[in-house]
């Protein structure tokens, strides 16, 4: 069975890369070479919310995610959350979004996990769950809300 892990970050910095790269490193993904699918969750997967990653392997190896993003200039607002549904054979479907707030991330989600549902002919469980961060206004410099769903542990890029 395999893992896949909610994780997210709130970062800030002169630089809209450097901003969202401080979001990175509060989620501890910033050591990697991300590279983003679709939003399928496969049956077998265990799924965690953590927060924070642990080491999922070498610095510059490649990383699986599906990923919410959203960096603002000075003095703006930035959402981003992932929302999930499961069905009863365990897969299911992640859903990102971004915002200015969390409440309007979260509205989002909702809605788009019921479109996807509605594509699919499985027995959804329930209507989901979600994370969603939110990084306040910074004056001086740019902000960046990110939440990531890392599946598995990290592979070679060479």
């Amino acid at each position: 069975m395999g893992q896949i892990r909610i994780v997210w970050g709130i970062g800030n910095a002169s630089t809209e890369k450097a901003s969202y790269d401080a979001a990175l490193a509060a989620a501890n993904v910033h050591n990697y070479n991300l590279v983003s699918v679709s939003s399928v969750i496969p049956s077998d997967a265990a799924l965690e919310v953590t927060g924070t990653a642990p080491d999922l392997g070498a610095v510059g190896d490649r990383l699986t995610v599906v990923q919410s993003r959203k960096t603002v200039k000075s003095g703006e607002t930035a959402a981003a959350g992932i929302g999930w549904a499961r069905s009863k054979s365990g897969r299911g479907i992640f859903y990102e979004s971004t915002g200015d707030t969390e409440n309007t991330v979260r509205e989002r989600i909702k809605t788009g996990l019921t479109a996807g549902k509605d594509h699919r002919d499985w027995e959804f469980l329930s209507d989901g769950d979600e994370v969603v961060a939110e990084a306040d206004p910074d004056v001086e410099n740019y902000a960046t809300a990110v939440v990531l769903a890392i599946y598995g542990r990290s592979s070679p890029i060479m």
